[in-house]
């Protein structure tokens, strides 16, 4: 039984924890263009189910490498979503100002 308790926890560690460099790549705004957006609400969506299957089992080690690792998925989700409405933003504030001096021009003909 202890060898079962530790390869589980062991297990439950470093798939839980392997997606800490994700999220210190994603942290610094803009930096999460290359991740897919789909990827991450399915990996979050799939992650946080876990979660919900372990409490039906009671399965503390099943819960707890999830939520850790669901919430992880969630901050880099988080982080891909602040950027693509910076992003977006800076995209629409760019078409305004190219937009600004053709409207000028046309009120001085």
């Amino acid at each position: 039984m202890q060898l079962i308790f530790w390869i589980g926890a062991s297990a439950a560690a470093l798939t839980s924890l392997s997606y800490l460099p994700q999220v210190k790549k994603a942290w610094p705004p803009g930096s999460t263009a290359d991740l897919s957006l789909k990827m991450l609400i399915i990996l979050t969506s799939g992650l946080w189910l876990w979660v919900i299957y372990g409490l039906m089992r009671s399965d503390w080690m099943i819960i707890a490498a999830n939520v850790i690792g669901g919430s992880l998925s969630l901050t880099v989700l988080l982080c891909k979503l602040r950027d693509r409405r910076a992003a977006g933003a800076s995209q629409a504030a760019g078409s305004s100002a190219r937009q600004a001096p053709k409207a000028k021009m046309s009120a001085r003909s």
